[in-house]
């Protein structure tokens, strides 16, 4: 809803919706914040009531309100900010004896004032940023404090304090070419990318059929870098030298993300990526004159039955021959 005068409506919209679902009409109204920042921050809490924070993470780029690219620290959030904010989620937490990982995510605006979304009482898709920064085992510390152990023991001796820079960036089996849909079919061939302050969290191999039936994210490509500008360039770099052959996948995309000078600049916003469609839908290229060679040498080779990406004109994708398999990977079967 964009409009006031459309409250009228909305309202009793809602509210019959309500009562049908949970027997209850009462509605919360709550503040629009627009544009914002998505912040959110990392709790931990044990039986003993105690709770801390393992800071913030930026997780504003977002398509279809499903998070893309996160990062930690935030690039809007400076100390004092930060101190606000895990103050509040701990606040939250102490409330209600949280105990166990958890993340507490809050709408930021344009001039640090936070506002509170909602909580998630486990952890997040995005909780390798914060490892990486902080140095600390996320999933070995819920697995402590589950078995009842303390933060005291947990966390003796650690100093949290925000270190370097991290990114994530989560690959799909999708095509934001046609909005995002998700895509189906065997892989064929996998290379993720390895080296110095590179994480890959991958769920796949070459073979492995991706189907329509469960969410269709493949891996979790994370760099760490000791500043922002850094970590850009290495997850530039990481997501060049990632290959998913079979299915369309956005990786290109995210390196479409990354390079941009907005990105960049940490401008980010919750509809960043509707403010540049030219992200998911780049303009056509002309294919490369490697293109040319490859169609030339698929057309001996296999009479033209696989045809050539970036040649036979087939979609947005057309400027890159290594789309497809045909003759020109058997030297790899031979090798």
């Amino acid at each position: 809803m964009e409009r006031a005068a459309e409250l009228a409506d909305a309202i009793p919209a809602a509210r019959r919706e309500a009562k049908a679902a949970f027997g209850n009409d009462r509605m919360l109204l709550e503040r629009r914040v627009q544009p914002a920042r998505h912040v959110e921050i990392q709790i931990l809490g044990d039986r003993s009531g105690r709770v801390v924070s393992l800071h913030e993470r930026e997780c504003s780029v977002q398509r279809r309100h499903q998070k893309v690219l996160e990062e930690a620290p935030s690039p809007a959030v400076d100390p004092a900010l930060r101190a606000r904010m895990g103050e509040a989620a701990v606040a939250l937490g102490e409330a209600v004896g949280y105990h166990n990982a958890g993340t507490v995510e809050f709408l930021l605006d344009g001039d640090g004032n936070f506002y509170f979304l909602e909580v998630n009482t486990r952890l997040q898709v995005e909780h390798p940023v914060t490892e990486l920064v902080t140095g600390v085992d996320l999933v070995h510390l819920q697995i402590l404090l589950a078995k009842g152990g303390s933060l005291d023991e947990a966390l003796r001796g650690r100093d949290l304090t925000p270190r370097g820079h991290a990114l994530e960036a989560r690959i799909y089996a999708e095509s934001p070419e046609t909005g995002y849909l998700p895509q189906a079919g065997r892989l064929q061939r996998v290379v993720e990318p390895e080296g110095p302050g590179i994480r890959v969290d991958s769920g796949v191999h070459a073979g492995i059929d991706v189907t329509p039936h469960y969410d269709p994210m493949l891996a979790k490509l994370i760099v760490h870098a000791p500043d922002r500008e850094a970590a850009c360039r290495r997850m530039a770099r990481a997501l060049e030298e990632t290959v998913y052959l079979g299915i369309d996948t956005n990786v290109d995309f995210l390196h479409r993300v990354v390079e941009d000078l907005d990105f960049r600049a940490g401008a980010l916003r919750t509809d960043f990526l509707d403010l540049k469609p030219g992200l998911a839908q780049p303009e056509a290229q002309a294919p490369p004159f490697e293109a040319y060679v490859a169609a030339a040498m698929s057309q001996m080779l296999g009479g033209g039955r696989r045809a050539v990406a970036g040649v036979s004109g087939a979609g947005p994708r057309a400027a890159s021959p290594w789309n497809t398999l045909g003759h020109l990977r058997l030297w790899e079967a031979r090798a």
